[in-house]
């Protein structure tokens, strides 16, 4: 079987460091849609240097997002990349982003889980610097057609959605040229910007990156429900449930309670087609 979970889960992490600066942070911002209209002073929080603040999602291209890279290559996993599949994202933050700074990230196989059909892999990266962690992200990535040694089929994180109106409910439009720019923060699959790459694996043009969804939720739900406080974000976690197309439009609903946010995102021009589901924001 070329996936070892014993041998992927007890081999030693692997550590790099990272950094970044503002021009980073503002390169992620501008890539998730921020800075429309471009003098808005709350979308300046997000473009404007002398007024910066990070959000919390930035953590998933940080370094360019060693974590799960670092993870595929781990010793106990040879794997066929075209198998693979991002299927959910969690972060946990232990404190706010600096707007520059520099950490050392540590990258582990979590665990191993058998789906029957597929294998998934949880690849956990931890971030700190010289002041303590800073985050801990989780990529749960399926891998097709690596199942059924019976294994531990994992937990099961579904999150029925509340029986009644969202307490909010947005649209964001996604730019024709927007997966070409959140590419530059370090996701070069061609995939989201190569037509003939995209018919190869089925779509009939690029599709969004799904960090780019989860980062356009994120923002969103900062900005309406959180007085745009990107601080107050204290955990935040989803299940990519469907693809979205540059020039679609998100539908974001919202419904408060208990210092969560639980969020359904779907696809406006597809009939709400699911884009991500059991998707929670924990928040001060």
């Amino acid at each position: 079987m070329p996936i070892d979970p014993a041998k992927a889960v007890a081999a030693e992490p692997r550590s790099a460091e990272i950094s970044w600066d503002h021009k980073d942070v503002q390169l992620y911002h501008l890539g998730l849609g921020a800075g429309v209209p471009a003098t808005d002073p709350d979308e300046l929080r997000y473009t404007l240097e002398s007024r910066l603040h990070v959000l919390p999602s930035f953590a998933t291209v940080a370094g360019a997002g060693m974590g799960v890279v670092g993870g595929l290559s781990a010793p106990g996993i040879d794997i066929d990349l075209a198998a693979v599949l991002h299927g959910g994202q969690s972060i946990t933050l232990h404190r706010p982003l600096p707007t520059a700074g520099r950490a050392v990230s540590t990258s582990r196989v979590a665990a191993v889980y058998d789906k029957g059909k597929a294998a998934v892999l949880v690849l956990r990266s931890e971030a700190a610097d010289e002041d303590g962690p800073l985050w801990t992200s989780d990529a749960s990535i399926f891998v097709r057609g690596e199942g059924g040694w019976g294994g531990d089929r994992g937990p099961s994180e579904r999150l029925p959605l509340p029986d009644r109106a969202p307490d909010a409910d947005v649209e964001r439009p996604i730019r024709e040229e927007q997966a070409l720019l959140y590419r530059l923060s370090g996701d070069w699959n061609p995939l989201h910007a190569d037509p003939g790459f995209a018919e190869l694996a089925g779509f009939d043009r690029p599709i969004l990156h799904g960090l780019c969804s989860y980062g356009m939720t994120l923002k969103a739900v900062v900005d309406t429900l959180l007085g745009g406080d990107v601080t107050r974000v204290r955990a935040y976690r989803t299940r990519f449930a469907g693809i979205v197309f540059p020039g679609e439009t998100l539908r974001i609903r919202m419904w408060t309670g208990d210092g969560r946010v639980q969020v359904a995102v779907t696809a406006v021009e597809r009939d709400d087609a699911p884009v991500l589901a059991d998707t929670l924001v924990e928040h001060a």
